[in-house]
């Protein structure tokens, strides 16, 4: 004789799953929503709901000594998302150290509750952007921050009136760096962008390097050309010394970008880039018409032949100081110039007087 259908184990097996699939359903927002989470495709963020870049850092809270650290979350539970992004007020440094408690001096932040599982420094070759410099640490603490990081913010600059060499510098951060952490990714950054997204996550991808800026306001978030690697860049220490790091015989900004794009692919590496609706990044004066273009023939440099011998494996330079302000580690040096054959002066920049004493940068207050 039949079971009832009530008492039939298939029967019964049946619902339960019925009934979870209902749960799952509503819990996921929708059948789409149950979709993507199978499929494992990523939710698109909703641009038209952006956040204060400080959203979420009042939950960040040091551990009593006694607590044993965990690690942090692999996904980090303060991602919000798209940010408000604005230039028209400028802050003052004391307005940016007072929102970011956590930062060390140095420039440097660990999580207070939990340990990072990356540790990225963030290299900034500089001249003369103030205020360009100050709306970047505005905006770059916090959404570091956001995504449980372990980091430091290097600045790294030359003295003298010699024409600037980005390149060059980001060599000697690099290599300065390098003797603080056994840093698991560098990100090479310039001054004057800013990133739109928290999801977009400053780690390294772990077998190419990585262009982070693939959706810049300037380029109305397009690429301005295929083999772009200039803005926002992430690499590991093994990939910048496989391709012999940037050439440092490019003076005036520019052209090393090309250059490096080429380095990459002659070590045998590829170009990885960040979704373009991840990698959004505001440009300041993004209206003006940069004084370098952003693309210049690398051909000159002929780059197949010089690569070996053009980079970290080259690199001479004198290091002038190291100096930890509350923000930031600046570094400063001095270099010959193969255009004028002449040593830059030895001295110090306005800013910045020794190394182991730091005069802050001086901004009108607010």
């Amino acid at each position: 004789m039949s079971l009832p259908r009530v008492e039939n184990p298939c029967f019964l097996l049946f619902l339960l799953a019925f009934q979870a699939l209902f749960i799952l359903i509503l819990y996921r927002g929708g059948p789409a929503g149950v979709f993507r989470g199978l499929s494992g495709s990523p939710q698109v963020p909703d641009f038209s709901k952006p956040h204060d870049v400080y959203t979420n850092l009042s939950l960040l809270a040091r551990r009593p000594a006694e607590d044993a650290l965990p690690y942090c979350s692999a996904r980090s539970p303060l991602l919000v998302g798209p940010l408000i992004v604005s230039f028209r007020v400028l802050p003052s440094e004391r307005t940016i150290i007072k929102k970011n408690p956590f930062v060390q001096s140095g420039g440097l932040y660990r999580p207070p509750h939990c340990l990072a599982r990356y540790k990225s420094a963030i290299l900034v070759a500089y001249s003369n952007q103030e205020k360009d410099l100050h709306h970047l640490l505005y905006y770059i603490h916090p959404f570091l921050q956001r995504q449980q990081l372990s980091y430091r913010i290097y600045l790294i600059q030359q003295v003298g009136n010699g024409t600037f060499n980005r390149a060059k510098l980001l060599n000697i951060g690099v290599r300065e760096a390098l003797k603080d952490e056994d840093w698991d990714c560098l990100l090479l950054h310039d001054v004057d962008l800013v990133p739109e997204n928290d999801y977009n996550l400053y780690i390294c991808d772990e077998y190419y390097p990585k262009h982070m800026a693939s959706a810049i306001d300037k380029f109305h978030y397009n690429l301005p050309y295929k083999s772009f690697f200039g803005g926002v860049s992430a690499l590991t220490p093994e990939h910048y010394m496989k391709m012999n790091g940037f050439p440092n015989t490019y003076w005036g900004s520019g052209g090393e970008n090309d250059d490096i794009a080429t380095r990459i692919q002659l070590a045998g590496m590829k170009i990885v880039r960040t979704p373009s609706h991840l990698g959004r990044y505001k440009m300041m004066n993004s209206n003006k018409e940069t004084e370098e273009p952003w693309r210049r023939s690398a051909s000159r440099h002929n780059t197949g032949k010089t690569w070996k011998d053009d980079g970290m494996n080259s690199l001479e330079f004198r290091l002038l100081s190291r100096t930890k302000h509350p923000l930031y580690t600046n570094i400063t040096s001095s270099f010959r110039s193969l255009l004028t054959e002449e040593l830059y002066p030895a001295t110090t920049p306005s800013f910045s007087s020794s190394v182991n004493q730091c005069t802050s940068f001086q901004i009108s207050p607010e």
